[in-house]
């Protein structure tokens, strides 16, 4: 009976306020751990005033202040009681709002984060120099975002054919025909080469046309408004690469393949036209004159 009332006149613990918080909640301490990044081991050990397990004393009141704060408590007022419980004694020096780190043991050294820098910037050097970019100014462009293939026109230039070429009455682009595409809308396109590097991704704005390396082995495209792109192959023009509200991937952008798949979308709907239009003729039937 004595015990019990000693126990009622001592003040609550630090750790057992954050406890009996938390479990009003109905949160786990892994609930905490997870939200505020902080172990859970160090959060098991203040809610069991296991100073010895807690870190150097700024780390740990960081942690009881963000562990007060998550749990509907006033943050400075739970610190304070925290630092009279632990006996630690502040200065005017002192006087300050603690780094809430989530782990110091998790901070890299600064060697770790100098060889990490390094090793980033070694392998920057060899992609490009594999991905063969060309001029010191391209290299400037691609460092700076920016392709120079991508012209603000309001259509792509005719490509003519090249000086003692021959074509026909009815021109048929060749494989080196140059392909460009054209937006009427903003559109974000994505060009790269089959299971390869990408030559361009980014958003081309109304009128605005990108030029397809003339020498990728097989460029594909993906988009998610074809409806408002339009290609050119040589001097034929696609005037949309697919429906609208439908993405199209992995479409080839070599000239004759264009081509081919534009010739095959015409017969497609075509097709689907006689088709609607026969049904519709079968279905009226002649009314019979009335004697």
């Amino acid at each position: 009976m004595a015990e019990a009332r000693t126990r009622e006149m001592q003040p609550e613990r630090v750790g057992e306020r954050l406890a009996a918080a938390r479990a009003a909640l109905k949160l786990d301490v892994g609930d905490i751990a997870e939200r505020s990044r902080i172990p859970r081991r160090h959060l098991e050990a203040i809610e069991q005033s296991n100073y010895d397990a807690l870190p150097a004393s700024p780390y740990s009141i960081g942690f009881v202040k963000t562990f007060a704060r998550m749990v509907g408590l006033d943050g400075d007022e739970i610190a304070a009681a925290f630092r009279a419980e632990r006996g630690d004694t502040l200065t005017q020096r002192e006087e300050y709002t603690p780094f809430e780190p989530a782990d110091p043991s998790r901070v890299p050294p600064s060697l770790l984060v100098m060889i990490a820098l390094g090793t980033a910037i070694i392998l920057l050097i060899g992609y490009l120099i594999w991905r063969g970019v060309g001029s010191g100014e391209e290299r400037q462009q691609l460092a700076a975002g920016t392709s120079p293939k991508v012209t603000a026109s309001a259509a792509p230039a005719t490509v003519g054919k090249p000086a003692g070429a021959t074509r026909p009455a009815l021109p048929v682009p060749s494989p080196t025909d140059r392909v460009v595409l054209t937006a009427s809308e903003n559109a974000w396109i994505k060009v790269s080469e089959k299971g390869g590097p990408t030559l361009y991704m980014g958003e081309l704005g109304p009128g605005q046309s990108y030029d397809v390396p003339p020498d990728a082995k097989d460029p594909r495209l993906l988009t998610g408004r074809p409806h408002v792109l339009s290609a050119r192959v040589g001097s034929r023009l696609i005037s949309d690469l697919g429906p609208a509200k439908r993405t199209i991937s992995d479409v080839s952008l070599k000239g004759p393949a264009l081509l081919e798949r534009d010739a095959a979308m015409r017969a497609a709907e075509a097709a689907g036209s006689a088709s609607a239009n026969a049904s519709e003729a079968s279905t009226t039937v002649a009314t019979p004159a009335t004697p």
